[in-house]
């Protein structure tokens, strides 16, 4: 929430992301804040730590190894993006936004990362098991159809047997 005459800086506060992968975090701001300095930074221990990466520049991309932060004034936001995911990039994180020589406006976002495959391996049980219920019915229908179809046909040849052994 907003009140005129204070600071607002808006994060998502919690972020989902898989091993390996990647996320993006978007962080809204004022227009008053439009030219200063956007940045992200990760707590040590809950201690604040030093930015990660910071921009001061409008749509340009600045990168800090798999970190990059790109400030987008027209929309009023900044984006952080996180790549190549791992365990520990679990954690609190900070979008800010550095009003020079007034102060510096923070919004606390939890990261949270969840396992995955950094390569393929074997289809675990559960991915067989789902497969099992997905195909199961089919291979059930299928015999059933073609049951019907040979019965339907059978009926057919005999009713067009009767009808000629009748007309003889």
């Amino acid at each position: 929430m907003c009140f005129p005459g204070c600071w607002c800086l808006q994060g998502p506060g919690k972020v989902t992301g898989s091993v390996g992968g990647s996320l993006s975090v978007q962080c809204r701001y004022e227009e008053e804040y439009k030219y200063d300095i956007k940045f992200w930074h990760k707590d040590s221990d809950g201690t604040p730590g030093t930015n990660i990466v910071e921009t001061s520049e409008a749509e340009i991309e600045r990168r800090s190894g798999r970190v990059s932060i790109r400030d987008d004034p027209a929309k009023l936001t900044f984006t952080v993006t996180l790549e190549n995911l791992t365990e520990e990039d679990a954690g609190t994180y900070w979008c800010g936004v550095e009003k020079r020589f007034v102060s510096t406006r923070m919004s606390g976002v939890e990261v949270f990362v969840s396992p995955g495959r950094s390569h393929p391996g074997p289809v675990p049980h559960s991915s067989l098991l789902g497969s099992v219920h997905v195909w199961l019915p089919v291979l059930l229908k299928v015999p059933l159809l073609l049951s019907l179809l040979g019965a339907v046909l059978c009926v057919s040849r005999a009713e067009r047997g009767v009808g000629e052994a009748a007309s003889a």
